[in-house]
């Protein structure tokens, strides 16, 4: 067994590597500049994790999702390997210790940390007095212009790179199209192109867009014909509930999900789904991130998603056992009006983004020329209602505002509480002798948690208080008072999205918007959304149209989604309807031909010929024009 294979087992507990995962951690074990395409459930995390731990230093994480970042970061510590996260929401002290950590302590072998952190001057310095063995990027699709969630504060990893010359670069993406896969090898700086791919064919999920004029009415439908655990994604949070009473109404297991519950509340929620004590799960696209059940046999889409880079993300969750699962894709016609209008509520006119760009300045008591590198706290329903603004619209100009490099909004996360012992055990036993109440809170802090006087540490006032016998609030002053006693640090806990300022605020002349930003953006975002409407009403088959987006131009029919098995009921081979569909097209592209003539022309039996002629019909692939002559659409 290679060291790979042994640090694998010990921390991990399996024997060997999924498909190309050592291939991947070879190529970097080799010190080379890496790309890999791994679709959801891959493992990609492995692939950086195994690498870094058979090599002295430590190891950079770059990734914009903090609940990801640190879901991570404590299953790392879970599995006693030492790891640190730095990120919007904790103080410039947190962030100073962290740093500090990873510079002096050997045994720490992972810094996770937010895009936006690397151009800190402090960020810069540090890492340069650490020992780095690998920068690993997650979500890499994001430094590209045509990724479909592109960050300007990804651009900012080239000048790490600089900093550290000789450390190799692993980027992981679970989604990316060809000119993705090209842009980011070439924004990293990668010395030699070299990209790692797994195959995003999934012969296990059967994909299926079903034309329906009841949704719910059909999803019952779908949850009784299919046996075992689902998810069911839908576009807000208010649907997210009632499509869970609906289903609980009809005796069915469910339960929602979305950004907008307590940390406690999700991670309950979540159990109970992972452990299927909770048959379904209804959700927005917060539900998925560090999702490991392999045993979901259906993922259903109430409505149209942006982006089929987000769609196969979120239907890539069922099946990952291998076993079959479905992907099933619920639609109505009046679904791409809406898609469509989309386009135009997302890129807000530029005179409303700067108007809101300087209300927020305002809003933070943030003067001109200031702010850079600062992060706020911001509760976007306090912001809308100062300013009776929309909050769609709000959200619309901030994700403008941020693809244009001037702010970044992160998503809301619930950061615990957090101490940290600010004196030595000398004085801080000195304090105890004269302070009998909190002598006695203290024991019960130290005995509780480990490591209080090297850096902060997330608490539970709530444990802490039933552990003493006192209430949860008392908890809190006893903190306070430590903390005013200069005995230790208290950041109390807090759930709100924050806003970090990548610039200076500008006055509002030098908030620009040029064509790549604004126009180019327009263009991609609705280019992708006619993606997924064509998806969802082209009669082709599914499988087929999803690796096609991503590249793969031979892949072949799947033969189980719901276009291929209206081909399969014409009692036809897939040999012999795609021979005589291709005499057809190339008869019907030649000239335009009546019904007969066409059956005539084509040297196939023409009782076949007919019938993939009258699918073709059916499924809008040739028309008959008022002429009766048939054309190829």
């Amino acid at each position: 067994m290679n060291l790979y294979q042994k640090i694998l087992t010990k921390y991990w507990g399996y024997t060997q590597f999924r498909p190309l995962q050592h291939d991947i951690i070879k190529s970097i074990g080799e010190g080379k500049d890496t790309l890999a395409l791994m679709p959801t459930g891959g493992g990609k995390s492995i692939t950086f994790q195994v690498p870094a731990l058979a090599k002295e230093g430590i190891c950079i994480v770059v990734t914009p999702l903090i609940a990801l970042m640190k879901d991570q970061v404590e299953n790392l510590i879970e599995r006693k390997i030492k790891a640190v996260a730095i990120y919007s929401g904790m103080t410039k002290h947190e962030i100073d210790i962290a740093l500090e950590n990873c510079v002096h302590d050997p045994n720490l072998k992972f810094l996770y940390c937010s895009p936006e952190r690397l151009s800190t001057a402090l960020f810069k310095v540090r890492v340069q007095q650490m020992n780095v063995n690998l920068l690993a990027i997650d979500e890499s699709h994001c430094i590209s212009q045509w990724g479909y969630d592109f960050r300007p504060s990804y651009l900012r990893i080239a000048e790490v790179r600089e900093l550290l010359p000789n450390v190799p670069v692993l980027a992981v993406t679970a989604t990316a199209t060809t000119e993705v896969v090209d842009d980011v090898q070439e924004k990293l700086k990668f010395k030699k192109k070299n990209v790692f791919k797994k195959s995003f064919e999934r012969k296990n999920l059967v994909y299926l867009v079903r034309e329906v004029e009841d949704k719910l009415k059909h999803l019952i439908k779908i949850v009784a014909a299919i046996k075992g655990t689902g998810v069911i994604y839908v576009r807000n949070r208010q649907k997210c509930k009632e499509i869970a009473l609906f289903l609980q109404e009809h005796q069915i297991s469910a339960d929602y999900y979305h950004a907008g519950l307590t940390g406690i509340e999700r991670a309950y929620k979540q159990d109970n789904w992972k452990k299927s004590k909770t048959r379904i799960m209804v959700a927005t696209n917060a539900f998925g991130m560090g999702i490991d059940k392999t045993d979901v046999r259906f993922v259903v889409h109430m409505d149209l998603p942006d982006n089929l880079e987000a769609y196969f993300q979120e239907a890539g969750r069922g099946g990952r056992d291998d076993n079959q699962a479905f992907a099933v894709l619920l639609y109505h016609p009046s679904d791409k009006i809406k898609l469509e209008r989309r386009v135009e509520s997302s890129f807000p006119p530029i005179e409303e983004i700067r108007r809101v760009y300087e209300a927020l300045g305002n809003f933070l008591q943030l003067p001109v020329g200031a702010g850079k590198g600062m992060s706020f706290d911001f509760n976007i329903s306090d912001f809308v209602k100062a300013y009776k603004l929309s909050i769609l619209s709000v959200y619309n100009c901030l994700t403008l505002l941020q693809h244009s490099g001037y702010l970044e909004l992160s998503e809301e996360v619930d950061n615990p509480s957090r101490i940290m012992f600010t004196v030595q055990r000398d004085d801080l036993y000195r304090y105890q002798v004269a302070n009998v109440i909190e002598d006695k809170f203290i024991k019960l802090l130290l005995r509780t948690y480990s490591g209080m006087f090297s850096g902060y540490q997330r608490i539970d006032e709530a444990d802490i208080a039933r552990k003493a016998g006192i209430k949860p609030e008392f908890v809190s002053k006893l903190l306070i008072k430590l903390g005013r006693d200069k005995i230790l640090n208290f950041i109390p806990r807090k759930k709100v999205p924050q806003v970090y300022y990548s610039e200076e605020r500008l006055d509002l002349k030098s908030v620009t918007f040029t064509n790549e930003r604004y126009g180019i953006r327009k263009d991609l975002y609705a280019n992708k959304i006619a993606s997924v409407i064509d998806y969802a009403t082209h009669n082709k088959c599914r499988s087929q149209q999803l690796l096609n987006y991503f590249g793969d131009e031979n892949a072949s029919r799947c033969g189980v989604c719901d276009v291929c098995t209206k081909r399969n009921e014409l009692n036809l081979s897939k040999y012999e309807f795609d021979k005589v569909l291709e005499e057809i097209k190339a008869k019907l592209k030649a000239k335009p031909l009546k019904f007969e003539d066409l059956v005539d022309s084509v040297k196939q039996n023409s009782e076949k010929v007919i019938k993939v002629i009258q699918w073709l019909l059916d499924n809008d692939k040739i028309v008959k024009g008022d002429d009766m002559l048939l054309n190829w659409k």
